[in-house]
């Protein structure tokens, strides 16, 4: 086998509470994860040259060093003295620099691809171990599903996922949102409302979609919302239409909500496109990264 194709699947966050911040400057969380039927699709082809190439269907990513899965690419080919080339064609569906972990989850997908593919046989804990060298969400976005995570985002700790019986409206504008930015002016205030996290493990095992939608909450929201009020002026669109709560996901700028009803998920779908380019109406999903064929 010299390629591997494989789903690389977006995230929401049910809920994010930051608790402080370590001395080397990640953040202290605690925070539901859950990945949605979005998905980018990656294709790895080995190469007799020894070198990383990265090519893409978009043009809002970089194609070097710079890139993520360019950097898990490098990381293994090191740690495992691979000495063949690898070509990384993504073919990107999920928004970009959306708090969504698309970047996180292209990386996720190189580790299990390049794993597969070169015969490593490491185990999903081992990958895990591997993707947080790259970033905190990495080793949620290998195994997915749906996730407590606490300390900087790689405690993870199972959980019930959302049921399918819920449709997600995602919806992302066109603004750039620096998670850099939110986070030191979240430092800098007092944090009043938090979620209730345990409640809303609950409200999943139960699969209580109504009162879930209800208990949502993310504590970064209240600032970036003050900085985009378009973020606001879509949560409203939502839930005037038919959704039983809405709540932006990670450091925004995305916003979803959630709806019983599809038709009603896609009637605000389309009213949405009227002003925003990328809106999807999707459902939960219990993997993260799979290998497609």
């Amino acid at each position: 086998m010299n390629s591997i194709q494989l789903k690389s699947r977006a995230k929401i966050n049910l809920s994010i509470d930051v608790l402080g911040k370590r001395p080397d400057g990640y953040h202290l969380v605690e925070m539901i994860m859950q990945t949605i039927d979005l998905f980018d699709t990656i294709k790895i082809t080995i190469l007799e040259n020894d070198e990383i190439l990265i090519k893409s269907n978009s043009v809002d990513i970089p194609l070097d060093k710079s890139n993520i899965a360019y950097k898990a690419a490098d990381l293994i080919k090191s740690e495992f003295s691979i000495n063949k080339g690898i070509e990384i064609y993504i073919d990107k569906n999920i928004p970009v620099a959306a708090g969504m972990a698309g970047g996180s989850s292209n990386a996720a997908a190189i580790l299990v691809g390049l794993n597969k593919l070169f015969d490593l046989n490491l185990s999903n804990e081992q990958l895990e171990k591997i993707g947080l060298n790259l970033g905190a969400d990495v080793p949620f976005c290998i195994s997915g599903n749906a996730c407590l995570a606490e300390n900087i985002g790689e405690k993870l700790s199972k959980i019930d996922g959302l049921h399918k019986d819920a449709f997600i409206l995602v919806c992302k504008p066109n603004i750039f949102v620096s998670t850099k930015e939110i986070y030191e002016e979240i430092d800098a205030k007092e944090i009043e409302a938090r979620p209730n996290n345990r409640l809303l493990i609950k409200l999943l095992k139960d699969n209580n979609i109504k009162s879930l939608a209800d208990n949502m909450y993310n504590v970064l929201e209240e600032v970036t919302k003050t900085k985009y009020p378009a973020i606001d002026g879509i949560e409203k669109r939502m839930l005037e239409n038919g959704a039983l709560g809405s709540m932006m996901s990670g450091s925004g700028p995305t916003v979803f909500g959630l709806y019983l009803n599809k038709e009603e998920a896609e009637k605000c779908k389309e009213l949405l496109l009227e002003q925003y380019d990328e809106v999807y109406v999707v459902n939960s999903n219990e993997k993260g990264v799979e290998i497609d064929g």
